[in-house]
């Protein structure tokens, strides 16, 4: 895809500049900040009994915790070795012995725990059954297992059978056998964890860009001149990167931060592979912009509209009309829609004035170079495509695509789930490719049988759809989810555990139990034990977000008494639907499943080079649509004028959205955040509105709406007037089922809310007083 390709990693400016200092007193003392020293002796003591094996598994391994690509404790981007808390704490799930088979005697007792107390019982030692109405676990064959799974499959219509992957250190190689099996079998419901999180990402780029992964590197962060963080903390989710932020500094590069709420992690970090850093602390952004809750796009029409302006009076001082005349469609009309937008509207909805959006749009009209970033506040809205939409807009209207220290980023929090869909895992691709009739073609003359047509569910669909009417063909009966935990992750719990009771059949293949493993089925719930990817035979790989395909070998150590490689288990269950047909699924070797791929996804030729500890490579070269050459119809990207959401609340109402804390995925580590000093019940909030609705610090509060109720306490941050944060999962009660965007189906993960002192919510409780406030807060919606 470009010529250009990757030149490794560069040195590490480490002079002193105590300009960038976030404190002189040594080690943040006094500060609320995370103590990674503490942090990492408590993960070698929680270690002790397999240090040599984690020592082995941190050095040798590509991480399993965010997708920023450390091999070992070495990446592509800076020399020198970079670890961080989040991949510490994760690394107790590889290290950990079987679970106490006595645990398995009493379910009951294991619904007491969280999923934190339940992680820490141990790994999954071999399959186990638990039946309708049974109040234990009971150990099962493999053979037992899979037969029984193989059984329900012929018995169900393919429609009727889902599979779902999560993103905890899967490899390639799964993520490839699964998608593959699951058309072996039939179905076409197969979703992954990207669904939740970053699907509209590649939905957005693929629409406006051709492409549907992050265009540059890590690397062109350092030396750009403005580095924008969109809706995301990389210091909390990918801790390494704070690392490629420091190096930025030093390089002049500016940093802002886009973000409802003034995320301390982001203002100042205490980075403790650098030395200077570790001791004084860096101080990361020059600029926040705190815009409302969904209030990104009225946000970016008033910088375009900015530049519009600008361009009137100086012809070429804000768009780059070489790169916009070369390389794009859609100009006009996106000027036309941008010059009728209203001023009032456009501050009204991202909650920013005027002069502090022109601010924004001179910084950008000034910068030869930029990197855009951006997480989940901009994903996870039901208008989170056009979300992305914009952000492309705007890198090119100054073209900054396609070039070094140039580009637009996805941060991935996951490691390897850019693969996911690579790999085809996901309802609407095949391998390397959109899900049509020439690209099933194609796969079918690789794979040798017929690839289903009908369009697969996502998974909010899938478990929506085992409500469906017992006679219904899409009502899911079978339900095959590799890791995950939909109680903590998807919203409405109550309504997700109703759904995860009336499956007929789960499997749970993973290597922990979680609060969603423990939840009855209708029939039969059955678990097998996984290996992770450090466990798996001939080693595995998993792809960065900036693109780069690394081999994480396979490391000696203690094993699970019974678990097995995730793809064998996905190839022998197929081999036990269709025995008369296995020769066309079965693979004996990691190898040769590396060696489908690079035929399979032509993006991957070189993944069957891949087999040695270090072995790397990325795909597409260092840019994508590099010199403005977009892999589209027409060679260009596509600029497209984007519709303000209409966002409506009336006083006493605020918008509320989810953050996390010192956690990985749903996976908590603290009851209290290391950032902010939050608990993880504290409702964040603005004390100007905490004061105007007679709330004080401390004060023990209820935000509610139609959906669900959470109590808490108030605790006074920097977030923007109007908004509130909420921790996630806690928060999940407060939001909708079945909201989807329209384009890639992820779940609304913002809504309104109203928030009250718990002693006035419970005392006019009696009085319908509340479901009264509910109707009230409906139709302001509406």
């Amino acid at each position: 895809m470009t010529s250009t390709k990757h030149t490794g990693p560069m040195k590490l400016d480490t002079s002193l500049k105590p300009s960038l200092w976030a404190s002189k007193a040594p080690m943040g003392l006094g500060k609320i900040k995370p103590h990674h020293i503490r942090d990492t002796m408590k993960v070698a003591w929680d270690n002790k009994d397999n240090l040599g094996y984690a020592f082995r598994i941190l050095t040798q391994g590509v991480c399993d915790g965010c997708a920023l690509g450390v091999s070992g404790l070495y990446d592509q981007t800076l020399t020198g070795p970079h670890l961080c808390t989040t991949r510490l704490n994760v690394l107790r799930l590889n290290t950990m012995p079987a679970i106490d088979p006595s645990w398995l005697e009493n379910i009951e007792k294991m619904q007491e725990l969280d999923s934190t107390e339940l992680r820490k019982l141990g790994r999954i030692p071999y399959p186990l059954s638990r039946k309708k109405g049974e109040k234990k676990f009971t150990r099962i064959t493999w053979d037992e297992a899979l037969d029984r799974i193989a059984t329900k499959i012929k018995k169900i219509d393919p429609k009727q059978l889902a599979f779902y992957l999560t993103a905890r250190g899967i490899t390639n190689e799964v993520y490839y056998t699964a998608a593959k099996v699951a058309r072996f079998l039939g179905t076409n419901n197969i979703d992954n964890a990207s669904r939740i999180c970053h699907s509209p990402s590649k939905t957005a780029l693929k629409r406006s860009l051709g492409i549907g992964a992050s265009s540059c590197n890590y690397k062109d962060w350092i030396g750009t001149d403005v580095l924008i963080f969109w809706g995301s903390v990389a210091a909390n989710n990918q801790p390494v990167s704070t690392k490629y932020m420091y190096a930025a500094k030093k390089a002049g590069t500016k940093i802002i931060m886009i973000n409802p709420y003034r995320e301390p992690a982001m203002e100042n970090y205490w980075i403790p592979s650098v030395p200077e850093s570790a001791l004084f602390g860096t101080q990361i952004v020059d600029d926040v912009y705190q815009v409302n809750i969904g209030g990104d796009i009225a946000f970016m029409n008033g910088v375009m509209k900015h530049w519009f302006e600008m361009e009137e009076k100086v012809p070429g001082s804000a768009i780059d009309h070489e790169f916009v005349n070369e390389h794009t469609n859609g100009f006009s009309e996106l000027k036309n829609h941008i010059e009728n937008q209203d001023w009032a509207l456009l501050e009204q909805s991202s909650g920013l004035t005027k002069e502090r959006m022109y601010e924004f749009a001179e910084l950008l009209a000034k910068s030869k170079s930029g990197v855009f970033i951006w997480s989940m506040g901009l994903t996870q809205h039901r208008f989170a495509t056009d979300n992305i939409s914009q952000v492309a807009n705007l890198a090119m209207l100054r073209g900054f695509i396609g070039r070094e220290h140039c580009g637009v980023m996805p941060i991935r929090g996951h490691s390897g789930v850019q693969g996911s869909g690579e790999m085809g895992a996901d309802p609407f691709v095949l391998p390397g490719s959109d899900f049509d009739e020439l690209n099933a073609k194609r796969m079918e003359y690789l794979w040798g049988f017929g690839v289903p047509r009908w369009q697969g569910d996502t998974v909010g669909q899938t478990l929506e759809n085992v409500m469906l009417p017992e006679n219904h063909e899409r009502k899911v009966k079978l339900f095959y989810t590799s890791g995950g935990n939909f109680l903590e992750t998807m919203p409405d719990p109550d309504f997700i555990k109703e759904v995860l009771e009336n499956v007929e059949l789960r499997v749970h293949q993973d290597i922990i139990f979680n609060t969603s493993t423990l939840v009855e089925a209708k029939e039969e719930v059955i678990v097998l034990p996984a290996m992770t990817r450090y466990e798996q035979p001939g080693g595995g790989t998993s792809t960065s977000t900036e693109r780069m395909v690394y081999f994480s070998p396979e490391i000696n150590g203690p094993r699970i008494e019974e678990a097995r490689s995730e793809w064998e288990i996905y190839v022998d269950l197929a081999s036990r639907v269709y025995p008369d047909k296995k020769h066309l699924i079965e693979f004996t070797h990691a190898e040769e499943i590396r060696d489908e791929i690079s035929i399979a996804n032509r993006n991957y030729d070189g993944i069957q080079h891949l087999k040695n500890r270090g072995d790397v490579f990325q795909w597409g070269g260092a840019w994508l649509c590099e010199g403005g050459n977009c892999p589209t119809p027409d060679g260009k990207g596509n600029l497209l004028a984007i519709e303000i959401p209409e966002l409506r609340k009336t006083e006493g109402q605020f918008y509320v959205t989810t953050r996390r804390g010192k956690q990985f995925n749903s996976m908590i580590y603290s009851e209290t955040d290391p950032f902010n000093g939050a608990d993880r019940y504290d409702i964040l909030m603005n004390a100007v509105d905490a004061e105007q609705i007679n709330i004080k610090e401390g004060d023990s509060i209820v935000a509610f709406n139609s959906y669900g109720t959470l109590q808490g306490r108030a605790k006074f941050e920097d977030v923007k007037s109007g908004n509130i944060a909420v921790f996630w999962p806690e928060g999940n009660v407060l939001l909708p089922k079945g909201v989807y965007e329209k384009y890639a189906e992820i779940p609304e993960y913002n809504t309104s809310i109203i928030v009250e002192k718990a002693e006035t919510f419970h005392a006019q409780k009696d009085r319908k007083y509340v479901e009264k406030r509910v109707e009230e807060l409906e139709m302001s919606m509406s």
